[in-house]
């Protein structure tokens, strides 16, 4: 178990996350398949993701929040709005290039008191590579920055996915 969380709520009209204290990939497959459920079935005229209670937060849960601005964008023609307040998280996102991505502003948002947690799964090995790979192929997209730091890691997975497919 991480020692952070993520909640979220849809409510008039916006889907808000917020993502509390250490965020890991703990919560990588829920995360994804919330993303995906919620801006396929519902339209929101706002899409909040509330990282002003992020003591640290990692790069497979950032490259999931990359997707939730693409799929946003897509599907609703709108960039999220990213609230953070926490300078080495601020500047993690500056450096993944997430104000490409992003409306990025530096104030807590408002954010309905009727949120959920978003349970820890049980995962596969399997299904946590993927979604890790996933998620840092949509970072290398955003920068070429991203693209070296991630190059090795992508290979990797690719690597091991490939030997899993064959055994």
């Amino acid at each position: 178990m991480s020692s952070g969380k993520i909640r979220y709520a849809e409510q008039n009209g916006s889907f808000v996350l917020k993502c509390v204290g250490d965020v890991r990939l703990t919560y990588c497959s829920v995360l994804n398949d919330t993303i995906e459920q919620t801006l396929a079935t519902g339209h929101f005229g706002s899409v909040i993701i509330d990282l002003t209670e992020v003591d640290s937060i990692d790069s497979t849960t950032l490259g999931l929040l990359a997707k939730l601005s693409i799929l946003s964008k897509e599907n609703f023609g709108m960039l999220p709005t990213l609230a953070s307040t926490n300078p080495g998280v601020t500047q993690q996102l500056d450096a993944m290039g997430f104000s490409g991505v992003f409306n990025i502003v530096h104030t807590p948002q408002p954010c309905p008191e009727c949120l959920t947690d978003l349970p820890e799964q049980p995962q596969s090995e399997e299904v946590v590579r993927e979604r890790v790979l996933e998620a840092h192929r949509i970072l290398m997209e955003l920068n070429d920055s991203n693209r070296a730091a991630f190059r090795d890691l992508v290979s990797l997975l690719e690597e091991a996915g490939t030997r899993c497919s064959q055994a």
